[in-house]
């Protein structure tokens, strides 16, 4: 069965910082392309980050020089650093798991930046 579980959400201010964590099990996880996606209020689902089974990275414009992806396939985990914060980056954050046609996702954390 497969699972991914983020956590690392929450409430920061403008400006501030969270890591987002996803910790994967049930799947080759070397092999997939993990990925940080985001809904905000309102809005359809959108890639804010992934990065491939050869470390190769691609990210949102909007998020590009503020977050960073990164992996660690000895932990079967994926994160995503996320600095300098806007409101307009609150939403609920999912991570997914992406080979071929396969497709696997979280249950999603909730991100809000307010003052």
């Amino acid at each position: 069965q497969v699972q991914l579980v983020e956590s690392g959400g929450g409430l920061v201010q403008p400006g501030g910082s969270l890591r987002l964590s996803c910790a994967a099990s049930g799947i080759s996880f070397s092999i997939y392309t993990m990925g940080w996606y985001r809904r905000p209020p309102g809005k359809q689902r959108e890639l804010v980050a992934r990065i491939d089974s050869g470390l190769s990275t691609n990210y949102a414009d909007s998020v590009k020089g503020r977050f960073t992806i990164s992996r660690d396939n000895a932990k079967n985990m994926v994160a995503l650093q996320m600095n300098s914060l806007k409101p307009e980056d609150s939403a609920v954050y999912y991570c997914s798991a992406e080979i071929g046609p396969r497709n696997y996702w979280g249950q999603g954390t909730q991100v809000t930046v307010s003052s």
